[in-house]
């Protein structure tokens, strides 16, 4: 049986500034100053990526349906 949780397919893609992520981020950001977090309905991180079409394609990949947080 499927909770209603486990049946929500939609992650949010959220900007972030690479200056508030730990230095070991940081270092990985690869001059990158904003980079994007795809996050699930429970807010759990479930990637980190350095382009805007890259988070919404990996998403979509993955059958998830992305949505922009502004």
């Amino acid at each position: 049986m499927m909770t209603s949780q486990s049946a929500d397919r939609t992650v949010y893609v959220k900007t972030i500034d690479v200056i508030d992520l730990p230095r070991e981020v940081r270092e990985q950001a690869e001059g990158l100053e904003q980079i994007y977090a795809v996050h699930d309905s429970a807010g759990q991180q479930l990637a980190l990526v350095g382009d805007r079409k890259l988070a919404f394609a990996l998403a979509r990949e993955h059958d998830y349906a992305p949505v922009l947080v502004h």
